[in-house]
């Protein structure tokens, strides 16, 4: 990622959090830097499948707000609407059924944000 691509990054990730204002810039970096550079970057399993990890330990951990943001990942990197449903629902099992419930709360909010734009 060069370092364009970097500052967006940064830009984005300070307008999807809830940080703030006094630490905004330096959250936002070091969230680009270390999750986003150093985690997501890597070469051993695509975007992809880091999304449906990701939304799995997201819904299983009960983060609400983060699997949001992360859905909509998701659906950026390639995952379709079934797709993240059916990680979710295997939460059911794994995670407890009040999780896979709020996740898929989580996924019908995110769907019709996505349906409305």
């Amino acid at each position: 990622m060069n370092e364009e691509e970097r500052e967006q990054m940064i830009g984005q990730i300070a307008e999807l959090l809830p940080l703030p204002k006094e630490i905004e810039k330096e959250f936002a970096t070091l969230t680009a830097d270390t999750v986003m550079g150093a985690l997501w970057s890597r070469t051993g399993i695509a975007s992809r499948e880091r999304s449906m990890i990701t939304i799995a330990a997201l819904t299983a951990l009960e983060r609400p707000h983060e699997l949001e943001i992360h859905l909509g990942l998701g659906l950026d990197n390639g995952l379709s609407r079934e797709e993240i449903c059916e990680v979710i629902m295997h939460m059911a099992v794994y995670g407890g059924w009040p999780v896979a419930v709020e996740g898929m709360r989580a996924a019908k909010k995110v769907f019709e944000a996505r349906d409305a734009s």
